[in-house]
């Protein structure tokens, strides 16, 4: 990464306002705080609290960035279909909700063009192969939905571009590893499927390049897909979970939540390089499974879940290891 000191050398600017994207070691004056400032890195991660969610909930949907997330459905209860939009400090009801409601499915893509498949539903069969389009202000029904129906699944990727995985299909053994990819109409089958088929597990990344991680009973297991096959990772979990979330990339994830069957509803974060992952000594304020997530391991989001005392409407977000950080310089 480009240092300030390289590009700009030792000037010091006087500015009236932070800027928006500072360079790592950049050196400003703030005349309106008046402090000195620079731009420093995290030595590791941290979790502070965001805006409450308007219906508190798990097995709730996600997708989007930190400050520009989906949440939709899950069980309240009951199921419901409702979606709310977080701008990074508060979250805003749609009254326009998922057309099937339900809780334990998965999604992906931008608050602008969401896409939420599975779960759980009332009746029997209680899973769904339900596919739905957002466009950022309404959902739209596919009549195609899933070739498995399942919950308790996880997915990765875009819209137009998305990956189903693993999942509760509803009947024995209650777990699958079947693996559909999403090409904006049609979901395909691939007879590749994981490695160690499981439910209660968390995805992230993209069609081609996405990860599996956790779940099961529960398993620290972690698969990396090439858009083909899956490829077990030598690195799991240190704290094997199911019921875990979590967010970014192959080769850049983090992990959260979850319950681990000491019995405890899981506070630990971890971070994944593509190879191992790295537990954090941050953790979740508050430990608790089924969790809605979205963005990047720099800058992820976790909102609403469930442990023994409830559900919750409450958000957390996750600041990652070596991210820019502001930092004012002070005389003694």
């Amino acid at each position: 990464m480009a240092e300030y000191k390289g590009i700009k050398g030792f000037k010091v600017q006087y500015l009236s306002a932070d800027p928006s994207n500072p360079i790592i070691g950049q050196t400003w004056y703030n005349s309106t705080s008046k402090d000195l400032k620079y731009t420093g890195v995290t030595t590791a991660g941290s979790w502070a609290s965001g805006g409450d969610l308007n219906t508190a909930r798990f097995g709730i949907g996600g997708a989007g960035t930190q400050t520009s997330a989906l949440a939709f459905g899950g069980e309240v209860p009951p199921f419901t279909g409702s979606t709310e939009e977080y701008n990074g400090a508060t979250w805003t009801n749609n009254p326009t909700g998922l057309n099937t409601a339900r809780a334990f499915l998965a999604g992906c893509g931008t608050q602008t063009a969401g896409l939420a498949f599975g779960g759980e539903i009332p009746g029997s069969p209680n899973v769904t192969t339900a596919t739905e389009e957002y466009d950022g202000s309404t959902w739209t029904s596919n009549p195609t939905g899933l070739n498995t129906a399942r919950d308790i699944l996880a997915g990765a990727g875009t819209q137009t571009a998305a990956l189903a995985f693993g999942g509760n299909p509803g009947s024995p053994p209650f777990s699958t590893g079947a693996t559909e990819e999403y090409n904006g109409a049609t979901w395909a089958s691939n007879p590749t499927g994981l490695n160690t088929a499981r439910n209660t597990l968390a995805g992230c990344g993209t069609q081609t390049a996405g990860l599996a991680f956790g779940g099961g009973g529960p398993t620290g297991a972690t698969e990396e897909y090439d858009g083909s096959a899956w490829t077990t990772s030598p690195g799991s979990l240190n704290t094997a979970r199911s019921y875990i979330s979590g967010a970014g990339i192959q080769t850049a994830a983090v992990a959260f939540g979850g319950y681990d069957g000491t019995p405890t509803y899981s506070t630990a974060t971890e971070e994944y390089n593509g190879a191992t992952w790295t537990s954090s000594p941050a953790s979740l304020a508050t430990g608790r499974i089924a969790i809605g997530n979205a963005g990047t391991q720099a800058s992820a989001l976790a909102f609403g879940g469930e442990n023994p005392s409830g559900k919750f409407a409450s958000t957390e977000e996750w600041t990652g290891a070596g991210s820019p950080l502001t930092k004012t310089i002070t005389v003694s």
